[in-house]
């Protein structure tokens, strides 16, 4: 096979959020090892962040510039003070009260960007761009530049019959409301479909696919979901799609046990609810009280109202921690069940207590706890004791330990950001 000579120039451009950027980093970071240029396009609130990491960066903006000075991260303190309250609401109502306007927020962006999409690409010349993202962007369908798209989403948002509707947390043995759901996804999301699907035509891409906001590549499709998680299918997701299984960088800091931990013996428990689900502080605080005493130890990683949360003293943390070196380190995780905390959970072999607030969450934490890789919670309505029951409960379960260091032997050398470079190369290749 002829190799692909380095200096090849490839382009990142993942959602603005930390999932699907830290994701791309992985793979990214690999792709420059070989000696290829590597450039993300970033939303403006991310600028520094990957240059940090050694990547170039160009910044767009998704929305007009405001008359005042953007205070850096108010936007989404003030989007879960707002929000939080839909989060208690059942999937089905979500659909209408959180699915529908952020799906038309994430359009309206689509829309104000494409021209400055048009710009990076004719700047760049890039060999083949690299996307993570919920909609379409018509600028990249129409460059005629190679593009690849990742999904870095639990599955169920590449629909099948076999699987629940996304966004419904619902069972996979029990298809009982799957049609109320897909009934109320198609009324609540059918006008925004049409009327996004109408405007990417315009601008000159193929029609959008049934219930989906974005096209599968021609070239590649990317997913990670480990095997021992993903669904059974009815019919073979297409000849362009691969698994990663997982895609864990190796770009994050170094991190060790706080001194005053080091001597205790007790399980050491890391607490992540991700960028959004931390800036719920009254979450946080009732999950915090609920470990607060226990015989664990506790490493929160407090998010961006650090300054509005306040740690016990069986307790450590920090505003941003370097997840994937923590990890390792720890016994067990509690998470909102974001993808790449689900993955790379698995991938260390961490056994999980999920508390899923929006988007896939649900689906994330319905998976883990009918594969047995974890226990689901209701995140605002469980009382501490259950809490402490789930975690005594795992880390009591020997069979479940050695199932998890069967996956992680299993995805470490599944080598999924390894798989994924060698897969960008063929398409520079071919």
């Amino acid at each position: 096979m002829e190799p692909v000579a380095a200096g090849s120039t490839i382009v990142f451009f993942p959602e603005g959020a930390f999932g699907p950027t830290n994701n791309c980093v992985g793979i990214g970071d690999v792709l420059r090892q070989r000696g290829h240029r590597v450039v993300f396009i970033v939303e403006e609130s991310f600028a520094g962040t990957l240059e940090e990491k050694g990547f170039e960066e160009r910044l767009i903006r998704l929305t007009p510039p405001p008359e005042a000075e953007e205070v850096p991260g108010q936007f989404w303190k003030d989007f879960i003070r707002d929000t939080a309250p839909v989060f208690r609401e059942p999937t089905i109502e979500q659909l209408g009260s959180f699915i529908a306007p952020t799906f038309q927020a994430l359009i309206d962006g689509a829309r104000y960007v494409d021209d400055r999409l048009h710009q990076i690409f004719d700047e760049l010349r890039p060999d083949v761009v690299v996307e993570d993202n919920v909609v379409t962007f018509p600028a990249l369908l129409t460059s005629g530049i190679p593009w690849v798209r990742i999904a870095s989403c639990n599955p169920a948002e590449m629909k099948d019959h076999l699987i629940p509707p996304p966004f419904s947390g619902y069972a996979t043995a029990d298809s009982r409301e799957w049609d109320t759901f897909w009934a109320a996804y198609s009324n609540t999301l059918q006008d925004i479909h049409d009327d996004f699907g109408e405007w990417c035509e315009e601008r000159g891409t193929p029609a959008l696919p049934r219930y989906d906001f974005i096209h599968e590549s021609p070239w590649l499709n990317l997913y990670l979901y480990p095997e021992g998680v993903d669904y059974s299918r009815a019919r073979p997701l297409g000849p362009h799609w691969q698994n990663l299984q997982a895609s864990v960088r190796g770009t994050d800091s170094a991190w060790d046990v706080p001194e005053a931990m080091r001597d205790s013996d007790l399980p050491l428990i890391y607490l992540s609810m991700g960028s959004l689900g931390s800036a719920d502080v009254e979450l946080m605080r009732k999950l915090i009280a609920g470990l607060t005493d226990a015989p664990y130890r506790v490493i929160v990683s407090k998010g961006p109202q650090a300054k509005e949360i306040d740690l016990a003293a069986n307790m450590a943390g920090a505003e941003f921690l370097p997840q994937t070196s923590i990890l390792p380190k720890i016994d067990l995780v509690i998470t909102h069940g974001g993808n790449n905390t689900v993955t790379e959970s698995l991938y260390f072999g961490k056994p999980m207590i999920v508390l899923p607030i929006f988007w896939d969450q649900h689906d994330n934490a319905q998976r883990i706890a009918e594969t047995g890789f974890g226990v689901r919670l209701d995140t605002y309505q469980h009382e501490p004791e259950e809490l402490r029951e789930a975690i005594d409960q795992l880390l009591g379960d020997r069979e479940l330990g050695d199932r998890l260091t069967a996956t992680s032997a299993s995805l470490r050398a599944a080598a999924g950001t390894l798989k994924a470079a060698d897969l960008l190369e063929r398409v520079l290749r071919e």
